[in-house]
């Protein structure tokens, strides 16, 4: 049906037209206009239509064995799932929704009338240490909202943390076991509540999230709109997750959750079809208890509590505002389980009898939105064939797809150019090529095997809590993963090798081999720096930058210097002047702005900058928790900067330690 390239020269012209035509539209088209979206949409939806009708009628086997015909026919099966996500994303990113003015009038509204809904802010914890929960209680605290009652679930049964929050202020809240997970801690609290304060909207935070001062303010004025159930913001993490903290580029490269929560969320609501997310959400008591309460019949209570609330007629708002700010999973099976559990949480949901696939009361929309929801967790196994495809041609002579360099550099690569230009200017530079794909690379063997099986036993597995905090100041290699990952790395080049030394190759390299040898190149690149992540690199509490003035006492002295950055344990200084005093000094103390002088010891130091350990008071403490986590800061890139993601990834392959 497709023509073949004539030649070489004229597909490369052809292609290097197709990056110009996508860079004159990044340039000249902006995502914030409907009509820029629908063009950008259509052109990139054209080419991967194009190469998706390319795929079915030019490359797969018409005839041979059945083994010969199984493997191409479940790998496309495989990549059409990939595909259409693809499509159903372009369709939901042609409308978006910016709740922010909408929210900027309600505040002034409120403002005028004075008029505040009491709230109680349900702190949700289980088994997390004391450095990551008294965030949520101190800033929970801290938000500047009068009528507010802060209330601990613990779901362990702590007795410090029944004392923490008698001396802080908060109340705190225990059961008798945990039945129900995260909802039935949540729904011991609403009926508990509902005999006290029985406060009409209720905040939901998780043990690691702090809220910010503004957060209630924010978001309780959207609730004008009656069919507003709940209100969402987005997750933010003031540490780097795994991936971007293992390959040294937390500066550089955006956290694979900000295209879903500032990209896809505002598009999703837009539609009517936003969806919880499972902490710094506002929700209405009177539309928790019109559904019974918190849904426990999935893991995802979160999803299933918006769809739940859609069969009813209500909706969820998303504001896109950085109103809190939380700890990422630190370590890589910690990332992936969490993963896994979204992906085992959206399949239970969609075998609901009530959920949005059998259960009645759904729009056309809410149903397909739902749909694309699970294809996302769908194509992770093409991912996965696309790593071992190479191989597979190699050494069983099986090949994925029937085509050689020159009709892929025409119609593949093209349809791949497109998606990579739509992805960064639709995202506006949250995402970069290779870098998302390594990010998928890492989690797609781990959700292929949770789909396989959810298809044995979808119910009946124990909720899991990510684990967060602990000591992490080692390095930790991840065996088991870097074992998978590093066989598929050295799969891949012996494949590269085998194609030229196999005593059944040709003399010469046809086209079709040296597509696959192109392909093996590639698998072994994404495999080979999987395998880096698997080395994990040690980690301190995150530090902020500062930048004030400052002073410091060192054995009856006072010395000028800069607060450079701080943590609630760390201080580093610059000294401009002498300071040669310090560096023999035993007793020291930190002027910290707004805090006063703290305690310190000598750490360290290069240069003009000495490190200092903090030995603050317990309302010291407090104070500076309160302090480092209320404001904007944070140590994580917004959006993605090419060259700072390639310059991380060479400095950790080849061991250069980060300035």
């Amino acid at each position: 049906m497709f023509a073949p390239p004539s030649d070489v020269v004229t597909v490369l012209i052809f292609d290097l037209g197709v990056i110009l035509g996508f860079y004159l539209l990044c340039l000249l088209l902006k995502p914030e206009r409907m009509l820029d979206r629908i063009l950008f949409s259509a052109v990139t939806a054209g080419l991967i239509v194009i190469y998706t009708i390319w795929r079915w009628t030019d490359t797969l086997p018409e005839a041979g064995t059945a083994v010969e015909r199984l493997w191409p026919t479940v790998f496309f099966a495989c990549e059409f799932i990939a595909i259409l996500y693809t499509l159903l994303s372009i369709m939901i990113l042609l409308r978006r929704i910016d709740r922010s003015p909408e929210a900027d009038i309600a505040l002034e509204l409120r403002n005028s009338l004075n008029r505040w809904p009491a709230v109680d802010i349900f702190i949700c914890t289980y088994n997390e240490p004391i450095e990551v929960l008294e965030k949520s209680i101190l800033l929970a605290l801290a938000i500047d909202y009068g009528p507010k009652t802060v209330w601990v679930l613990d779901d362990t049964r702590r007795p410090w943390v029944e004392q923490l929050c008698a001396e802080v202020g908060a109340r705190y809240l225990k059961r008798a076991n945990n039945h129900g997970a995260k909802a039935g801690n949540l729904n011991n609290a609403l009926r508990a509540t509902s005999l006290e304060t029985n406060a009409p909207l209720i905040l939901v935070l998780d043990a690691d999230f702090a809220p910010q001062p503004n957060i209630l303010t924010r978001m309780v004025g959207l609730f004008h709109d009656p069919k507003a159930a709940v209100v969402q913001t987005p997750q933010f993490f003031y540490n780097a997750d795994p991936i971007q903290h293992n390959l040294m580029v937390q500066r550089s490269w955006v956290d694979d959750q900000r295209i879903f929560f500032d990209v896809f969320q505002p598009a999703k609501d837009a539609w009517g079809c936003a969806f919880c997310v499972g902490t710094s959400f506002l929700v209405r008591r009177d539309r928790l208890e019109l559904i019974g309460g918190f849904p426990d019949e999935a893991i995802c209570e979160d999803l299933n509590l918006s769809y739940t609330l859609m069969r009813k007629g209500y909706r969820t708002h998303w504001l896109n505002e950085r109103l809190s700010v939380g700890l990422s999973a630190e370590g890589l099976p910690e990332y992936i389980s969490q993963r896994m559990r979204w992906c085992l949480g959206t399949i239970q949901v969609a075998l609901l009898k009530d959920g949005p696939i059998f259960g009645a009361g759904y729009s056309f929309i809410q149903r397909l939105q739902f749909v694309h929801g699970l294809l996302n967790w769908f194509c992770k196994p093409f991912i996965v064939l696309m790593l071992i495809a190479p191989a597979i041609y190699w050494f069983a002579g099986l090949p994925a797809f029937e085509a050689d360099y020159l009709t892929f550099l025409r119609y593949g690569l093209p349809a791949l150019i497109a998606l990579w230009a739509y992805n960064g200017w639709v995202s506006r530079a949250r995402t970069l090529p290779i870098f998302m794909e390594v990010t998928h690379t890492i989690t797609a063997l781990a959700i292929t095997v949770t789909l396989i099986s959810a298809m044995i036993r979808p119910f009946g597995r124990p909720f899991k809590v990510t684990d967060k905090g602990g000591d992490r100041s080692l390095m930790v290699v991840r065996w088991k993963m870097a074992a998978v990952f590093g066989s598929m790395t050295l799969l891949s080049a012996i494949s590269v090798v085998w194609a030229y030394i196999s005593p059944y190759s040709s003399s010469e390299i046809s086209p079709i081999d040296f597509f696959n040898l192109l392909w093996a190149g590639f698998s072994m690149f994404m495999t080979f720096v999987a395998f880096l992540i698997c080395f994990e690199l040690p980690r301190e509490e995150e530090r902020f930058a500062i930048e004030a003035g400052s002073f410091i006492w060192h054995d009856g002295r006072f010395s000028a210097c800069t607060l450079v950055d701080l943590s609630t344990r760390l201080a580093r200084l610059r000294f401009d002047g002498e300071s040669d005093g310090i560096k023999t000094a035993t007793h020291f103390r930190i002027l910290i702005p707004n805090i006063g002088w703290v305690a310190a010891s000598a750490r360290g130091g290069a240069g003009d900058i000495r490190e200092f350990v903090l030995h603050p008071e317990p309302n010291e403490h407090r104070q500076l928790v309160v302090q480092l986590f209320s404001g904007p800061r944070t140590n994580i890139a917004a959006t993605a900067d090419i060259n700072g993601a390639f310059s991380g990834l060479y400095r950790r392959a080849f061991g250069i330690r980060q300035s």
